[in-house]
């Protein structure tokens, strides 16, 4: 079955929430082996693209942004919409964008819940749309979540 988690953004601020994505993404890859994520666009994605080059020799995750790299891209591929990318299938999907991913065939999902009302609301819609697909849902507070892993 497949299962998702949506973070609860309330109480951290840009940089932890960068931080948080760097985390999700480098566990990602060790579980999944092959992660892609939808960033809003490619500033983020290659803002993205050089926090995760400054992770720890430790947390190495292979990485490019989409149309980079390998011919058949790297294991965590950095999107946005509007990007030429390719069909091919993933284990994980990381969704920083305010609308439903794309993507098919994933084991787990991650999605973010901001603190805006108007991104708050993107995100619930999300959230339903994925637990009428019959996806296993939970929500974590991302404070949390960085408090118990730093």
């Amino acid at each position: 079955m497949a299962h998702g988690i949506f973070y609860v953004l309330d109480n951290i601020n840009a940089e932890q929430h960068l931080q948080l994505l760097c985390q999700v993404i480098t566990a990602g890859w060790r579980e999944q082996r092959s992660v892609r994520v939808w960033c809003a666009d490619q500033a983020q994605a290659e803002q993205l693209d050089q926090a995760l080059w400054q992770q720890p020799v430790d947390a190495f995750v292979p990485h490019n942004l989409v149309g980079e790299g390998p011919a058949n891209g790297a294991p965590v591929e950095l999107c946005w919409p509007g990007a030429k990318v390719t069909s091919r299938r993933t284990a994980m999907v990381v969704n920083c964008t305010d609308a439903p991913s794309n993507s098919q065939g994933w084991n787990l999902y991650v999605d973010f819940v901001p603190s805006a009302e108007q991104a708050r609301q993107a995100a619930r819609e999300r959230y339903k749309q994925l637990r009428q697909h019959g996806v296993d849902l939970q929500t974590i507070q991302a404070a949390d979540y960085l408090a118990a892993h730093s």
